[in-house]
């Protein structure tokens, strides 16, 4: 049984702020960069700015060994450096219950999107001592669009919308209130308004919109194994890349199996997050497949610039600089009987692939070419110049038997597709989903792996390489560069379905009637989308006959 809700005072932060708030926090210090506050004129640096919150926020993962993770700072850790500055009261910082969960009430909602100083006013604390017992149910409060739990999505967008407008006193009081809430501990939303936060004051600090990022607790500066371990962790508990692979490794033995040579090379172009970790099953199903693996399997990956492993990548794609998958993909091959080669294509930019490259890497006209490509191409301008249309034509050129297309399903962040203020808060959408998928998939422990994968992921929110478009866009781009849309065989969602029966309830696939495009939702939100595709005029018949 659901304990009841206790009465938390309502004002509970009404304390930290007033009408007007005269004295700045001291974490304003730039957590990714030491540069000034020159990029934007209007903003004024505050004086005795001290280096708090932001800049020592969590755990390095250099360790091969397993750490043991320090606290993160809490509202209780804070130190006020001019105490005569704001009244006495507003000095304490509250402490947060580990199971509360605060919220921005109704009352005061339109306060804090009006462009008068907003009023933040958290309700009774939900208690989630029943989590463990009723792990499935937790967190449906928010299903669907209801955002009425999402209190750090309702302080950070009105602060990015400050910004936007050049209102320094109304981007003091929210950075106050977010600097009070923020922590690497907690439930999802203190975690986003932790990194919200970082971002923010990021953006703000940095003269070229975006350069210096650096956080020890990313995939780049994360010790190999550990680094390893904590990927394939998070895919069996968490099926963000579990599906996209899945549905990815059955298009491939469909393809395969419509080919009128199946005794062919199967060669793989992977442009892909999954480090590697999506090909032991694919090796797996090959041996299983009717008539044998093909007698040779190539995979080529294509490993992003490791020029711009934290301002322009995509999340997600740099892995750590000495992590190298290869031998042990090798190894298993080998035991499994699979003749198996591998070929990197390091530090390369993907404007510049092109079918002499990928010939190059060819030990046989004889092959079957897959493209595999895995929330990597978002990653490409699709404004001016439009490189995403061009890559897709591109790839068109290889020639492939098949193409496999997974991606986020948002809305574009990028400054040409609106403000910041519209790009911040459509970046958040996404980063909620993923941070409130995850406090589920850890059962809400803090873990140096949960805050590995979040720092990564929190990535979106600064990268200026973060450019997702709804799939309906994509869609329009691949038929645009000469690729006809492919349904997925019933074997391909089933598995997909069946393998997510393993995942939290809150977890749903969705098959679109109109372009056949498999859904991943989250609570019934969009995450993202696999699509399978063709070039136009090859069809099965070419194929088989």
């Amino acid at each position: 049984m659901e304990e009841p809700e206790p009465n938390t005072p309502s004002d509970h932060i009404l304390g930290w702020i007033g009408e007007s708030i005269s004295y700045f926090p001291t974490f304003f210090d730039d957590p990714y960069d030491t540069g000034d506050f020159s990029g934007d004129s209007w903003w004024v640096q505050p004086q005795d700015l001290d280096q708090e919150l932001i800049g020592s926020s969590s755990n390095s993962f250099n360790a091969a060994m397993p750490t043991t993770t320090a606290a993160a700072p809490t509202p209780t850790e804070s130190i006020v450096s001019d105490q005569s500055s704001i009244p006495l009261d507003s000095t304490k910082k509250r402490k947060l219950p580990d199971n509360s969960s605060p919220k921005v009430s109704r009352k005061n909602t339109n306060r804090l999107e009006d462009s008068a100083a907003g009023v933040v006013e958290p309700p009774a604390r939900r208690p989630v001592a029943n989590r463990r017992v009723n792990n499935r149910s937790a967190g449906n409060s928010s299903n669907g669009n209801n955002k009425e739990g999402r209190w750090a999505e309702q302080l950070l967008s009105p602060c990015a919308a400050a910004i936007t407008a050049r209102n320094p006193s109304r981007v003091q009081h929210f950075l106050y209130v977010l600097h009070d809430l923020a922590s690497l501990n907690g439930d999802a939303n203190h975690r986003l308004a932790f990194h919200g936060l970082r971002a923010l004051t990021h953006h703000l600090s940095s003269s070229s919109g975006g350069s210096g990022f650096s956080t020890s607790n990313t995939f780049a500066a994360s010790n190999p194994k550990f680094f390893r371990d904590s990927l394939i962790r998070f895919n069996d508990i968490n099926p963000w890349f579990r599906i996209p692979n899945s549905v990815a490794n059955s298009s491939i033995l469909q393809i395969l199996a419509e080919q009128k040579h199946p005794t062919n090379t199967l060669h793989i172009l992977d442009i892909g997050v999954s480090h590697g970790l999506q090909w032991p099953t694919l090796l797996e199903e090959l041996t299983r497949r009717t008539g044998g693996p093909p007698p040779l399997v190539r995979l080529t990956t294509v490993d992003p610039p490791t020029g711009n492993r934290n301002t322009t990548a995509a999340p997600f794609a740099h892995g750590p600089q000495d992590y190298d998958f290869s031998s042990k993909l090798l190894g298993y091959a080998k035991d499994i009987n699979i003749n198996l080669q591998i070929d990197k294509m390091e530090n390369f930019h993907l404007q510049n692939l092109n079918p002499q490259t990928i010939k190059s890497f060819s030990s046989s006209e004889e092959e079957t070419l897959i493209i595999c490509a895995q929330f990597r191409l978002h990653n490409l301008n699709h404004t001016s110049p439009d490189e995403r249309s061009e890559f897709l034509k591109l790839l068109r050129g290889l020639n492939p038997k098949g193409l496999i297309l997974s991606e986020n399903n948002a809305d574009c962040s990028c400054n040409n597709c609106g403000d910041f203020a519209t790009g911040f808060s459509r970046r958040m959408e996404n980063l909620w989903r993923f941070f409130d998928s995850t406090s589920i998939a850890y059962k809400g422990r803090e873990s140096d792996e949960r805050k590995m994968m979040e720092a990564e992921a929190a990535k979106m929110l600064i990268s200026v390489g973060e450019m997702s478009e709804k799939k309906e866009k994509w869609c329009e781009r691949m038929k645009s560069a000469g690729f006809r849309r492919e349904l997925f065989g019933e074997e391909t969602v089933d598995g997909a379905k069946a393998l997510l029966r393993k995942y939290d309830s809150n977890w749903e696939i969705r098959v679109d009637d109109k372009d056949g495009c498999v859904g991943l939702f989250w609570k019934g939100e969009t995450v993202s989308f696999c699509s399978l595709w063709k070039v136009i005029g090859l069809g099965v018949e070419d194929c088989l006959v």
